[in-house]
This record gives C-alpha cells, structure tokens and sequence, in this order.
C-alpha cells in the first residue's frame, strides 16, 4: 500500500507493475544489513544485477546468495565480454542505487534474465529504496518482461 510517505522510486516501481497488470505486494523491513527471508514473509530474495553488454545492459535475477556464472551467461546472450558497470553507470542505466535495482520502472526497460532456481515461485525483488521489496511471481515476472530463464546460478559455496 502506497502512502505519502513512500519514496518516488517505490511509487514508481509500483506504477510499472500496475500498468503491466503485474500484482506485487511491496513489504518493508527494519533495521539494516544484509536481509533475508525471514524479513520478508519468507519469499526467496532476489538480487538484481546490472550487466553491460556493449553500450547496452541486461538485468539478470538471481538468489541472493548464489554467484551467477559468467561463462552460461555470456554463451546465453551470444557475446563474448559483458562486465558489471561502475555504481554511477549503473544508476544512469537504470535510475535507481545499487541495492535496490529492480527492473520495476526501471528508466530503462532493458532485458530481463531470471535464473532457473527461481521459476515457479514467489520471489522478493528490490523495490527502488532501501528496506523495501516487491514480492512477485517469478512466472508473472517472466511473462510480463519476456524475459529469459537460465540456468546461471552456481551453488552457494559453504562457509569454511
């Protein structure tokens, strides 16, 4: 539920979804750090990554605590360089910070790349603002931005 107090690049992202006929729930935490599924109804935690592709970017959906591979992705998308621009490229690219990037009114819509792991489940995303996140279908999401799914995601390494 939007409020007046809710940042502009939540409203935003709100709008996107709305005029999509996409239906997601925005969910606030407390407190700060690293967040987790307890914080959030218990919905999978999805980081955003922004990826350059030549002069154009791609965001890519992966479980929060998995590292996505390179290789699979590069050999998905066809090229052989892709790299992780700085925090001021990607905020250019994308008119929200690092750590609360979703592809949710996005200034602009690049390509959507979900990672496997994720299909067939609700999924909570970067909202636009720190301490919020949309919680979505992973399949909605999907249908709503064309977007590929991939196998990218590597295991978790396990703390030594």
């Amino acid at each position: 539920m939007m409020t007046q107090n809710t940042p502009a690049e939540v409203e935003r992202a709100a709008t996107d979804a709305a005029a999509r006929g996409l239906n997601v729930e925005f969910l606030t935490r407390e407190g700060s750090g690293r967040p987790t599924g307890a914080d959030f109804d218990g919905a999978p935690i999805v980081k955003t990554i922004v990826v350059q592709r030549g002069d154009t970017f791609v965001f890519v959906l992966t479980p929060l605590d998995a590292q996505f591979n390179w290789a699979r992705l590069r050999a998905h998308l066809g090229v052989n360089r892709l790299s992780l621009p700085d925090a001021d490229a990607a905020f250019a690219a994308t008119g929200y910070r690092r750590g609360t990037i979703t592809p949710l009114g996005a200034s602009t819509a690049w390509p959507v790349i979900l990672d496997e792991s994720l299909a067939g489940q609700d999924i909570l995303l970067g909202a636009g603002a720190p301490g919020v996140g949309a919680k979505v279908s992973a399949d909605d999401l999907v249908r709503v931005f064309s977007a590929d799914v991939v196998d990218l995601a590597d295991a978790p390494k396990p703390m030594v």
